[in-house]
């Protein structure tokens, strides 16, 4: 049986891979792991359907071991993050499966000072306790409740001055950024929005909430279309992640968002270090050097990537998977936070589609995955391929002077990723055919 303790966080089917039982040795070994005993820690979920069921079992684990628990019910992952500082509490978790398919239940993990829990920093440690089935008990542990939703959208109304007004389709794909819109849309002027699958429902009826799938943006670029919109947004299950539709129904890839929301930080904050995620056009970098500021690459995942920001001290980071993480959004990510500087932007005069053109020199293949019964020997294959210029920051990349790609082994299935991009599209599906034969060999 697959196991759900993955490189970022929790995450397995429900209830095959993750129960209640599991989940309530989670929540007491995460207070063992990080010294959470006397402590207030925050606690929400998502709308999944498994969502109230793993909250509760997940909290009588942190509870038996002495933690103050502070519930604060229904929010997106970056909610709950805003939730942890807003209340001063030594960190939090939130229970979700991101945009995995209904039948996933999950948990993020976050430690004392606002750490990120993963391969690492705590999450072998965790998995151990839990396994052992080592469960502490101390007194002092209850559950406090607490509403901080107004508060989140009260900070993020101050982020959306728009130059002009603007009509936007937003697909919340029944995930949970309708209720966060509920709590915004009062707070903002100068938008008219166009709701789509806003009812929370972790049954997905209408499409799964991953708008990084081109057939679960069917919908959002036909109403865009039909509205006549400036443009269009769709969400993931938890909300932290925002995929982008032009005026005209071009589906924006989320590299070329992170070099648009890096001038918007350049021309904000002046030079500045900037993070991209390995698997990112190489326009990003030049686009970022060529602003004055840094680019930085780092490894895919957000424990890694906040690590790097802070360390850098960088106003801003994306991932080519529409995660868009912000200095001065505690080094988090939040897809509203991105959408509304986006609509800043757009407001400005120029059209989504006018505002990419620039950035569209390179030909790149998106992510494409591969199962191969070996990994190490297809990672192999690729770093042995002649006059490359390699790089193990993050699996294999091989970089030539017209092309290059990246392979990496997934840390959830018997697949590997692979991105290529090249300078001109003959090259990218020549290339793209070279590769997979070495893959599949």
């Amino acid at each position: 049986m697959p196991d759900p303790f993955k490189a970022y966080d929790i995450r397995g089917l429900y209830p095959q891979e993750l129960d209640e039982d599991l989940a309530y040795r989670i929540g007491n070994a995460t207070a063992q792991v990080l010294g959470l005993a006397g402590k207030r820690y925050t606690v929400g979920r998502d709308m999944r359907v498994s969502g109230p069921m793993l909250k509760a079992a997940f909290i009588n684990g942190l509870v038996d071991a002495g933690v103050v628990v502070v519930d604060v019910g229904m929010l997106s992952t970056p909610g709950v993050t805003f939730a942890m500082h807003h209340l001063d509490t030594a960190g939090g978790a939130q229970i979700t499966a991101s945009h995995n398919p209904a039948a996933y239940g999950g948990v993020k993990i976050t430690a004392p000072g606002f750490k990120p829990v993963g391969a690492g920093t705590g999450m072998e440690e965790i998995e151990e306790v839990a396994r052992s089935k080592n469960v502490m008990k101390k007194d002092g542990g209850r559950v406090e409740e607490a509403v901080t939703i107004d508060a989140y959208a009260q900070l993020l109304a101050k982020l959306f001055t728009p130059t002009r007004p603007l009509k936007v389709v937003v697909d919340g794909g029944n995930g949970i950024i309708g209720t966060m819109f509920q709590a915004l849309l009062p707070k903002l002027t100068g938008i008219t929005l166009i709701p789509m699958y806003f009812d929370p429902d972790g049954r997905f009826p209408r499409h799964e909430a991953n708008p990084l799938k081109a057939e679960n943006l069917k919908d959002l670029i036909a109403r865009v279309k039909a509205e006549n919109a400036d443009f269009g947004a769709g969400f993931d299950g938890d909300g932290d992640r925002c995929a982008l539709v032009d005026e005209r129904g071009g589906i924006v890839p989320c590299d070329l968002v992170t070099a648009l929301l890096a001038k918007h930080f350049a021309t904000v904050e002046g030079p500045s270090a900037m993070v991209y995620d390995l698997r990112s056009s190489k326009v990003v970098p030049e686009f970022i050097h060529s602003l004055g500021c840094t680019p930085v690459e780092t490894r895919v995942g957000h424990t890694f990537i906040k690590q790097t920001m802070k360390e850098h001290h960088a106003s801003f980071a994306g991932e080519l998977s529409g995660h868009y993480y912000f200095r001065d959004f505690y080094g988090a990510d939040s897809g509203l936070y991105a959408f509304l500087l986006l609509g800043n932007i757009i407001a400005q005069g120029q059209s989504l589609s006018s505002l990419m053109a620039p950035l569209q020199k390179y030909y790149h293949t998106g992510e494409i995955n591969f199962k191969v019964p070996d990994a190490k020997v297809v990672m192999d294959r690729i770093r042995s391929m002649p006059d490359a210029k390699v790089s193990e920051l993050d699996g294999v990349t091989v970089r030539f002077p017209t092309w290059w790609c990246n392979l990496r082994a997934s840390n959830t299935e018997p697949v590997v990723r692979l991105n290529l991009e090249a300078d001109t599209p003959a090259s990218r599906d020549s290339k793209l055919a070279e590769v997979t034969q070495l893959i599949t060999r």
